[in-house]
């Protein structure tokens, strides 16, 4: 401390936090960085010290959520949320209504027990694949997916950050832990009122936009068409084609079966795999990494059999200039590279062509030692792109991975014991059994996130030390002591929903929490309500795209305007205060 601000703390206090949420509004910094800041200049004026900074990092909630992003990462490696798209997209030609439910409904419960980024990010090219087959916008969908996902968080204590952030600051203040359901109750009546609302507004308040989700420019996930190859003894000999499960996986399509250079596409139903064919896939990234990296499955990438034992990478090139004859590059030969597809203009192409000529614009996979492929693009004049960031699923890991997170659901609902244990066991357990690998499952892991949030919970104790917020509460008491206590919890719920949708939600959270428990004391009620307005107002943001990040992934790949989510969320946001104060009473008593 270099510096003692005295009586003057409370206001220094009030400053340092009104300046932080207006860098946060700027974005003239990064959320993380503009936070991490405003705890150094806590430290320097003395608003905190270093036994708050490290009471802050002991808080139970940051470890639980990066323990929880380990265990999604698994979810999503081992292709559990895959394997419910490919069944929602078997399910949409015969029952397309039906379907629809279905897909929402599981995209809400995916999003109750885990990381809801993911969720939105694997369900985005479903969304526009199901809309594809309706005949219509994938915009009438994207965004009520976003809403429907938030609201799903909303269910339990581990579905946002922001439920575990506060119920780590009320913990902070002496209130009793949460269970893991506690919350359930309400989180299911806002999901069954607001998706009511949604199924009767959406169609007629939402756009019929061309989706910007179908450009390759947004990163949409691109198929491939790649051949394989049936090696002597692999057992796959003598099974039909279309029974071949990595023939069947989602997004993948059995396209040809060429023997001695003769196609037998018109007889798939007829024959069985022999030593030599080559079986022309349309299939997606993820597949295609599966298929390179499981020669002990009976398959190879056609061509280049033996180069497994190598190690290589597989990467994506840019193709500048014409050139020419793909069947004459012979960069196999030459440098050691194999072309494995190659996509144009949003399509995979069949490079099966002898006569297929190579176009500026075009994208060619390439698989082969890290030095040859960079000789390769220098000589041929390529623009290598970033390694492709596509792994292969882990499908036979798919019941260890659900198995963990069903028994750290159920020991928390059961009160066994905390989350945090829980939690950090399970996520130990998906490590070691190689569900998901250490680099991407730590790296799923958002430090970003839980630096904001540590240092989110430094500046909640700076403004709980130097009298701020006995200030602030003070000041609130006086106006809301003459009114009832719904209208009070009404109004602490607005001004924690509006702030959420212009500031990040998990700063709004450590910093109403407080204001919340003090108002309900110094009104004689119990404050367990008001904290769960705080969580719910935190969480439901569905105004803007910039108050939930899912609004913002969902405000990209739907080509939405601004004024859309103002039009269809902001009605939503009053749906789910309405819901919210009317409803927590109920189930948290107001009275001691």
């Amino acid at each position: 401390m270099l510096f003692d601000l005295g009586p003057s703390a409370p206001l220094g206090a009030l400053l340092l936090v009104g300046a932080v949420f207006a860098l946060f509004l700027s974005e003239r910094f990064a959320a993380e960085v503009t936070a991490l800041g405003g705890v150094a200049l806590a430290l320097l004026f003395g608003l905190v010290s270093t036994d708050d900074v490290l009471k802050a990092l002991s808080n139970p909630a940051p470890a639980t959520i990066g323990a929880m992003f380990v265990l999604s990462a698994a979810l999503v490696r081992t292709g559990v949320l895959e394997e419910v798209a490919e069944g929602l997209g078997r399910g949409m030609a015969r029952h397309p209504r039906r379907t629809i439910v279905m897909f929402f409904a599981l995209a809400a419960l995916a999003s109750a027990f885990m990381n809801n980024t993911p969720v939105v990010m694997i369900l985005i090219p479903v969304v526009i694949g199901l809309a594809r087959q309706l005949g219509t916008s994938a915009s009438r969908f994207l965004m009520p997916l976003s809403f429907v996902v938030i609201m799903g968080g909303t269910c339990t204590l581990i579905g946002t950050s922001t439920n575990l952030l506060v119920d780590g600051v009320a913990r902070d203040l002496g209130l009793p832990a949460f269970s893991l359901l506690e919350i359930a109750p309400l989180g299911l009546a806002l999901g069954l009122g607001g998706s009511l609302f949604l199924s009767l507004a959406a169609p007629r308040l939402l756009p019929d936009r061309s989706p910007l989700g179908d450009s390759e420019v947004l990163g949409a996930r691109r198929s491939w068409q790649v051949e394989v190859f049936v090696p002597a003894g692999s057992p796959l000999i003598g099974r039909p084609p279309r029974e071949v499960a990595e023939f069947r996986r989602s997004g993948t399509r059995l396209v040809d079966l060429i023997r001695e250079d003769v196609s037998l596409r018109r007889a798939l139903s007829e024959v069985v795999l022999a030593a030599g064919d080559r079986v022309v896939l349309h299939t997606s990234d993820n597949e295609v990494i599966g298929l390179r990296d499981t020669p002990g499955k009976g398959l190879a990438i056609a061509g280049f059999e033996p180069a497994n034992a190598r190690r290589h990478q597989v990467v994506e090139a840019l193709v500048k200039d014409r050139k020419g004859a793909f069947g004459d590059l012979g960069w196999r030969r030459s440098h050691g590279v194999y072309p494995i597809a190659v996509h144009r203009q949003g399509s995979a192409v069949d490079i099966s062509d002898e006569s297929l000529e190579l176009r500026p614009g075009d994208t060619v996979l390439l698989d082969g030692p890290a030095e040859s492929i960079t000789r390769l693009a220098r000589d041929e004049d390529l623009i290598l792109l970033a390694p492709m960031q596509a792994r292969a699923f882990r499908r036979t890991k798919a019941p260890i991975a659900l198995a963990v997170l069903a028994l750290v659901v159920i020991g928390a609902a059961l009160e066994l014991a905390p989350i945090l244990p829980l939690a950090i066991i399970g996520a130990a357990v998906v490590l070691l059994t190689r569900c998901v690998e250490p680099d991407e499952g730590l790296g799923a892991i958002d430090g970003r996130l839980l630096l904001l949030i540590v240092s989110m919970l430094v500046l909640g104790t700076a403004m709980d030390r130097s009298g701020a917020m006995q200030l602030i509460v003070d000041s609130l008491s006086g106006p809301l002591g003459h009114l009832s206590p719904v209208l009070a919890l009404a109004l602490i719920y607005a001004v924690t929903s509006v702030l959420t949708e212009v500031v990040t939600n998990n700063a709004v959270a450590v910093i109403m929490t407080p204001v919340a428990v003090g108002v309900a004391t110094s009104l004689g009620l119990d404050p367990r309500a008001f904290v769960v307005v705080v969580m719910f107002g935190a969480s439901a943001s569905f105004a803007t795209p910039i108050g939930y990040q899912t609004n913002t992934m969902v405000y990209n790949a739907g080509g939405y305007r601004f004024t859309d989510f103002l039009r269809l969320g902001l009605p939503m946001n009053i749906i789910a205060g309405i819901i919210t104060v009317l409803l927590a009473p109920v189930f948290w008593p107001l009275q001691p």
